[in-house]
């Protein structure tokens, strides 16, 4: 099968001068501000999402559109309560085993997108990111490939996922298990965005989006880790609003996200500070709060979607920001995210003008969407000098 072309179409005006990379936006403050409103997300019962006949075009055109915030949750998705706190009570299990044994999990020829990683990104201040642990794999299919060039040109992709069987064993089937429901409800929800745009008149000439990540090979699953810090640290991030993940667009075509999920001492907590969680940057600038139920499953449009569908589906900025103030102190935080991406040879062919990513994607040029997640990549890893 041919790879599908992807063309960058944007309709939408440029984002602010915040939006100078694929992970990063800079750091704002809310300090001399009123905190930014709080919205609810567009949601969908999970019993319209899966008749696929179903006309959900308002829905859609509400949480993903031009003028949307780039997320809709879905609700009542069969297993999914009691498959989230299976995986993420193991975080804080997995985060806790000795130095030696996580370095045994870690995979650095992967720049770390493979098993455990602390430590390996950089925050906005350019200092390593210590807050969290990450634990990736793909939820789908163990080995993408056994191609040795592959392995060596898309290791973020085509490496083996790295489990520990012995440490903690029971990790993979709670992450498998819920890496693969959501990405099977991603696939109903891809649908509908599908049969949305061509509702719009804007036919693709090749496939849609469900089929694109029915047959990728590089789904990516990420198990996170916040750990719990000191009373002296949760007053210093009170002005943050990315204080614990900066701003960024996510550059795949659907994330599927879990709430988050706060402990003490092994104890499930309610979040210690209301004006902790997701913040989206809308379409005018405009930073507000984002929250779904704990039973509900969001997703959010990543930029190839958005490059897809020529700007019909949008990605929006969004980062996270951490609880503070003494209610805080020694808390943690535990969550899932399932990128859905196209495969890495799919193609993405970058325009003369580019919203995004300038000072690191040239246009007018065709890449592989393999070759344009490791230009991006090289932003917050060391590069390979092999």
């Amino acid at each position: 099968m041919a790879p599908l072309q992807f063309q960058f179409q944007f309709r939408l005006p440029p984002l602010s001068s915040t939006s100078r990379s694929p992970h990063r936006v800079s750091c704002r403050s809310m300090a001399a501000s009123p905190p930014p409103p709080t919205v609810r997300t567009v949601s969908i019962p999970f019993t319209h999402l899966k008749e696929t006949h179903k006309d959900l075009s308002a829905k859609i055109q509400e949480g993903f559109g031009p003028q949307g915030l780039g997320i809709i949750s879905v609700s009542d998705v069969p297993d999914f309560a009691f498959l989230r706190k299976k995986l993420l009570y193991l975080a804080p299990r997995l985060a806790n085993l000795s130095e030696d044994t996580k370095r045994k999990i870690e995979d650095p020829d992967s720049r770390y997108s493979f098993g455990w990683s602390h430590g390996k990104e950089t925050l906005e201040s350019g200092k390593p990111d210590v807050f969290k642990g990450s634990f990736y794999a793909n939820p789908i299919i163990d080995t993408p490939t056994t191609d040795a060039a592959l392995l060596y040109q898309y290791p973020s992709f085509c490496r083996p996922n790295i489990w520990p069987t012995t440490s903690l064993p029971e990790i993979e089937a709670a992450f498998k298990d819920l890496g693969k429901l959501i990405f099977e409800v991603g696939l109903l929800l891809a649908h509908h965005c599908d049969q949305y745009v061509m509702r719009q008149g804007a036919t693709n000439k090749t496939q849609g989006l469900q089929e694109t990540l029915r047959r990728s090979r590089c789904h990516k699953g990420r198990l996170l880790y916040y750990f719990p810090r000191p009373l002296s640290e949760c007053k210093e991030v009170t002005g943050s609003t990315s204080s614990w993940c900066g701003w960024h667009t996510d550059f795949g075509s659907l994330t599927g996200l879990t709430c988050g999920l706060f402990m003490r001492n092994s104890v499930e907590v309610p979040c210690p500070d209301s004006s902790a969680g997701l913040y989206v940057q809308t379409r005018n600038n405009e930073v507000v709060k984002v929250i779904y139920g704990e039973d509900e499953l969001a997703y959010q449009i990543g930029e190839t979607t958005e490059i897809l569908y020529s700007g019909h589906l949008c990605a929006t900025p969004h980062c996270v920001k951490a609880p503070s103030g003494e209610n805080a102190a020694g808390v943690e935080r535990c969550t899932f995210a399932m990128f859905m991406q196209p495969d890495w040879d799919e193609r993405l062919k970058i325009p003369e003008k580019i919203t995004r990513h300038g000072e690191l994607i040239q246009p007018n040029q065709a890449l592989t969407f393999g070759k344009y997640t490791e230009i991006l990549n090289n932003k917050y890893y060391q590069q390979r000098t092999t």
